[in-house]
């Protein structure tokens, strides 16, 4: 116990094991299992398309560590990089704030002058919380606005970043939105087909005016519900978009399809005036993207949730979107001039704050903090390091119950549900179309917690998730150890 909890992460040129431990440490496992290197066998996979590093933290066991110096792709598992530095560096209840201004005067309900929409980079700014904002304009006196909707997207200065798409090229997947300073309800619009006795409606949430909808779906009596309802977009020369919904509903039935379809300011814009008319006012101006005036004066104004609660929705849920606008968040925090822009300031405070914990990451190699990226590396030795920083971290506990629980939730929730690792682990999984990982805390038969990193690297990785199941099982059937009288 003593022995583990006095390892100090010597990570001098990445080199943690066996450097920092001590000389009468137990021998390091370097060599795969019998059922992993048969599961990877089983998906067609060469022993060294996987890095795996497993470190005891709090009970006895043998360290593995199997061709973990090597620069991988971490997918979405780089994810908890960005989230425990921001933990650390911006705080547990860090919070981000979306404001309303005005330059005008208000008199009789009416606001003479512009209304100014200022984000803050909150990465959950949803409906209903817009919604709220609005409601406290209205509560303030105001019901109609003369001037213009002007929206401040300044707060970020965005990277000029790769496109990513891997998707089969369909560029209106909500997981591919990009971060901005004013994101609302992360640009996602959710149609709605439903078959009301033989009549079908086709409805769009947020109603955003710019989204028209040409409704050709056909009712069919029969109970099945599968299969049915297509969308397609075409963006119009007046920058909006018509969907054409086509296909077949039955009897009853109803389907919903969530996509990202307009770019930032149009989607704010759009869902403002729309919550706006249903609130009862009105905006005469017409959409304008502007700073806010250095004399404006604050109208009304929203927080986020803490950083715990959204570290807990990027981690569980894999959301890539929160994820660079949190990383982006990290650089806005601490830019100097020098930086260029959040996401380079971003990389500059990861790498200073992970040298001050005696972490050097030469693979380390961030591009927007999410994972969906073709450029994201980092070794898996690297990675462990980070956990085992983690562990020791004042905010552990809130770092790691934001992370899938396996069996359970999140990313979990279907996999190893029948097995003796339901509910043992806390990981973030990572997926690509040549990436299969998982990073994070598992638990193994006697209760004590390791850190495991297992990232896969191949061309062709399908079905290898099997191979990270494998991974946590094998991990979990450890000496079984005696049973101790509580000293309670």
């Amino acid at each position: 116990m003593y022995m583990i909890k006095s390892l100090r992460p010597l990570l001098l040129a990445g080199l943690l094991f066996p450097l920092a431990l001590p000389v009468s440490a137990e021998p390091i496992n370097t060599s795969l299992s019998p059922n992993v290197e048969k599961a990877l066998k089983a998906s067609k996979l060469q022993d060294n398309a996987l890095s795996l590093v497993m470190i005891p933290l709090n009970g006895p066991g043998t360290p593995t560590i199997f061709n973990a110096d090597v620069s991988v792709n971490p997918a979405s598992t780089m994810k908890l990089v960005t989230t425990y530095a921001a933990l650390e560096m911006l705080g547990p209840n860090h919070q981000w704030k979306t404001e309303f201004y005005t330059d005008g005067t208000l008199s009789g309900g009416i606001l003479n002058g512009n209304l100014y929409l200022k984000g803050g980079g909150d990465p959950k700014l949803n409906m209903e919380k817009l919604w709220l904002l609005m409601r406290d304009l209205r509560a303030n006196g105001v019901t109609q606005v003369t001037g213009d909707l002007v929206l401040d997207r300044n707060f970020f200065t965005q990277p000029q970043l790769p496109e990513f798409n891997d998707d089969g090229n369909d560029d209106n997947k909500p997981f591919l939105v990009k971060p901005d300073s004013l994101l609302v309800n992360l640009k996602a619009l959710r149609f709605v087909a439903r078959n009301d006795n033989g009549r079908v409606l086709v409805s769009v949430e947020p109603p955003i005016a710019s989204i028209r909808i040409d409704n050709q779906v056909k009712a069919i009596n029969s109970k099945q519900c599968t299969g049915g309802v297509r969308y397609n977009p075409v963006t119009q020369a007046d920058g909006s978009v018509t969907v054409t919904v086509g296909g077949q509903l039955g009897d009853g039935c109803s389907s919903q399809t969530y996509l990202s379809l307009l770019d930032h300011a149009t989607y704010t814009a759009g869902a403002v005036r729309a919550i706006w008319k249903e609130l009862g006012g009105s905006i005469q101006g017409k959409d304008v993207l502007a700073a806010t005036p250095k004399n404006a004066k604050v109208l009304a104004r929203a927080f986020s949730p803490d950083l715990a609660e959204i570290i807990r929705d990027i981690n569980k849920y894999s959301n890539n979107t929160m994820a660079q606008q949190l990383f982006l968040s990290l650089g806005q925090k601490f830019r100097t001039d020098a930086d260029g822009d959040d996401a380079k300031a971003a990389q500059r405070v990861v790498r200073q704050w992970l040298a001050k914990k005696g972490i050097t990451a030469p693979h380390l190699v961030m591009e927007n903090g999410s994972g969906l990226s073709r450029a994201e590396r980092v070794s898996a030795r690297e990675m462990a390091a980070m956990l085992q920083a983690a562990w020791r971290s004042p905010y552990s506990a809130e770092f790691i119950s934001s992370m899938p629980i396996a069996g359970t939730d999140g990313t979990m929730r279907k996999r190893l549900k029948t097995t003796a690792m339901r509910g043992e682990a806390h990981v973030k999984t990572g997926t690509l179309n040549t990436v299969r990982a998982i990073s994070g805390y598992s638990r193994d038969i006697n209760g004590n917690t390791w850190a495991v990193v297992a990232i896969l690297n191949d061309k062709a990785p399908f079905g290898a998730s099997s191979v990270l199941d494998q991974v946590l099982l094998d991990l979990y059937r450890q000496p079984k150890q005696p049973e101790t009288a509580s000293v309670l």
